[in-house]
Protein backbone atom coordinates (compact mmCIF):
# COMPACT_ATOMS: atom_id res chain seq x y z
CA UNK A 1 0.00 0.00 0.00
CA UNK A 2 1.32 2.99 -1.27
CA UNK A 3 0.65 6.26 1.14
CA UNK A 4 -1.57 6.91 3.58
CA UNK A 5 -1.64 6.07 7.71
CA UNK A 6 -1.49 2.44 8.92
CA UNK A 7 -2.14 0.95 12.37
CA UNK A 8 -0.13 -1.03 14.47
CA UNK A 9 -1.70 -3.76 16.40
CA UNK A 10 -1.20 -2.26 19.57
CA UNK A 11 -3.57 1.12 18.19
CA UNK A 12 -0.66 3.23 17.83
CA UNK A 13 -0.71 4.97 14.36
CA UNK A 14 2.28 4.34 11.87
CA UNK A 15 2.61 6.83 9.04
CA UNK A 16 3.94 5.31 5.57
CA UNK A 17 6.90 6.81 3.91
CA UNK A 18 6.53 5.44 0.35
CA UNK A 19 5.83 8.14 -2.46
CA UNK A 20 3.36 7.01 -5.21
CA UNK A 21 5.01 8.14 -8.55
CA UNK A 22 1.64 6.78 -10.49
CA UNK A 23 0.26 10.65 -11.04
CA UNK A 24 3.82 12.02 -11.68
CA UNK A 25 3.85 9.50 -14.43
CA UNK A 26 0.63 10.39 -15.79
CA UNK A 27 1.21 13.84 -16.11
CA UNK A 28 5.02 13.13 -17.53
CA UNK A 29 3.16 10.87 -20.37
CA UNK A 30 0.37 13.73 -20.95
CA UNK A 31 2.93 16.58 -21.38
CA UNK A 32 4.95 14.01 -23.71
CA UNK A 33 2.15 13.42 -25.80
CA UNK A 34 1.30 17.17 -26.09
CA UNK A 35 5.35 17.82 -26.81
CA UNK A 36 4.89 15.14 -29.90
CA UNK A 37 1.80 16.57 -31.15
CA UNK A 38 2.91 20.44 -31.05
CA UNK A 39 6.72 20.18 -32.04
CA UNK A 40 5.62 19.53 -36.09
CA UNK A 41 3.67 22.45 -36.00
CA UNK A 42 6.50 24.87 -34.85
CA UNK A 43 8.43 23.92 -38.41
CA UNK A 44 7.79 25.73 -41.94
CA UNK A 45 6.72 23.11 -44.36
CA UNK A 46 7.57 24.45 -47.61
CA UNK A 47 9.89 22.40 -49.70
CA UNK A 48 13.14 23.91 -51.39
CA UNK A 49 16.42 22.62 -52.00
CA UNK A 50 18.69 24.78 -49.37
CA UNK A 51 22.14 25.96 -50.81
CA UNK A 52 25.29 24.37 -48.70
CA UNK A 53 27.12 26.35 -46.01
CA UNK A 54 30.56 25.97 -44.10
CA UNK A 55 29.81 29.07 -42.12
CA UNK A 56 29.73 28.36 -38.86
CA UNK A 57 25.78 27.77 -37.49
CA UNK A 58 24.64 30.87 -35.04
CA UNK A 59 21.84 30.79 -32.36
CA UNK A 60 18.38 30.87 -33.73
CA UNK A 61 15.76 32.59 -32.17
CA UNK A 62 12.81 31.23 -30.44
CA UNK A 63 10.18 32.06 -32.77
CA UNK A 64 12.22 32.99 -36.15
CA UNK A 65 9.82 34.91 -39.01
CA UNK A 66 11.23 32.79 -42.47
CA UNK A 67 10.20 34.50 -45.81
CA UNK A 68 10.90 31.61 -48.32
CA UNK A 69 11.70 32.28 -52.37
CA UNK A 70 10.60 29.15 -53.94
CA UNK A 71 11.66 28.13 -57.48
CA UNK A 72 8.84 29.72 -59.27
CA UNK A 73 9.92 32.98 -57.85
CA UNK A 74 6.70 32.53 -55.18
CA UNK A 75 7.05 34.02 -51.80
CA UNK A 76 5.94 32.55 -48.00
CA UNK A 77 6.48 34.14 -44.88
CA UNK A 78 6.19 31.35 -42.53
CA UNK A 79 3.33 28.98 -44.13
CA UNK A 80 1.41 32.00 -45.88
CA UNK A 81 1.78 32.56 -49.55
CA UNK A 82 2.43 36.59 -49.85
CA UNK A 83 2.16 38.53 -53.23
CA UNK A 84 5.45 40.95 -53.74
CA UNK A 85 2.90 43.84 -53.65
CA UNK A 86 1.88 42.96 -49.82
CA UNK A 87 4.80 42.05 -48.36
CA UNK A 88 5.56 45.10 -46.08
CA UNK A 89 2.11 44.86 -45.07
CA UNK A 90 2.45 40.94 -44.03
CA UNK A 91 5.79 41.72 -42.63
CA UNK A 92 4.00 43.99 -40.33
CA UNK A 93 1.38 42.12 -39.57
CA UNK A 94 3.95 39.02 -38.09
CA UNK A 95 6.16 41.11 -36.43
CA UNK A 96 3.94 43.00 -35.16
CA UNK A 97 5.64 46.38 -36.62
CA UNK A 98 8.79 45.79 -34.98
CA UNK A 99 11.03 46.61 -38.10
CA UNK A 100 13.91 45.63 -35.85
CA UNK A 101 12.92 41.93 -36.10
CA UNK A 102 15.61 39.32 -37.87
CA UNK A 103 13.73 37.85 -41.09
CA UNK A 104 15.24 35.14 -41.77
CA UNK A 105 15.51 34.72 -45.74
CA UNK A 106 15.30 30.94 -47.52
CA UNK A 107 15.71 30.64 -51.22
CA UNK A 108 15.84 27.61 -53.41
CA UNK A 109 19.35 27.17 -54.83
CA UNK A 110 17.49 27.94 -57.61
CA UNK A 111 16.75 30.55 -57.97
CA UNK A 112 18.53 33.27 -59.81
CA UNK A 113 20.71 35.83 -57.47
CA UNK A 114 18.78 38.85 -59.51
CA UNK A 115 15.48 37.34 -57.71
CA UNK A 116 17.55 37.01 -54.33
CA UNK A 117 18.45 40.29 -54.35
CA UNK A 118 15.01 41.96 -56.00
CA UNK A 119 13.60 40.45 -52.74
CA UNK A 120 16.40 42.20 -50.21
CA UNK A 121 15.10 45.08 -51.92
CA UNK A 122 11.58 44.68 -50.65
CA UNK A 123 13.03 43.79 -47.40
CA UNK A 124 14.48 47.18 -47.42
CA UNK A 125 12.10 49.17 -48.93
CA UNK A 126 9.68 47.79 -46.35
CA UNK A 127 12.62 49.10 -43.59
CA UNK A 128 13.72 45.76 -42.33
CA UNK A 129 17.26 45.45 -42.77
CA UNK A 130 17.80 42.59 -40.41
CA UNK A 131 17.99 39.78 -42.78
CA UNK A 132 19.73 36.47 -42.21
CA UNK A 133 19.91 33.95 -45.52
CA UNK A 134 19.35 30.45 -44.62
CA UNK A 135 21.52 27.48 -45.75
CA UNK A 136 22.24 23.85 -45.04
CA UNK A 137 25.49 23.18 -42.91
CA UNK A 138 28.43 21.06 -44.60
CA UNK A 139 31.42 19.94 -43.56
CA UNK A 140 34.28 22.08 -44.64
CA UNK A 141 36.50 19.80 -47.25
CA UNK A 142 39.62 19.58 -44.40
CA UNK A 143 37.14 18.23 -41.97
CA UNK A 144 35.57 15.49 -44.46
CA UNK A 145 36.20 11.97 -44.63
CA UNK A 146 39.06 11.37 -47.58
CA UNK A 147 37.66 10.40 -50.82
CA UNK A 148 34.17 11.37 -49.87
CA UNK A 149 32.51 14.69 -50.47
CA UNK A 150 30.77 16.57 -47.13
CA UNK A 151 27.79 15.20 -47.00
CA UNK A 152 24.98 17.98 -45.75
CA UNK A 153 23.78 18.63 -42.38
CA UNK A 154 20.29 18.71 -40.74
CA UNK A 155 20.19 22.52 -39.62
CA UNK A 156 20.24 25.72 -40.99
CA UNK A 157 23.12 27.44 -41.09
CA UNK A 158 22.79 31.93 -40.59
CA UNK A 159 26.04 33.51 -41.68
Amino acid sequence: MAGGIRQRDNGELEENHEINVTPFIDVMLVLLIIFMVAAPLATVDIDIDLPASTAQPKERPDEPLYLTLKTDLALHVGNDPVQREDLAAALDRFTSGDKEARIFLRADEAVAYRELMDVMNLLRKAGYLKIALVGLEVLPEAQAPTGEAPPPAAGPVVP
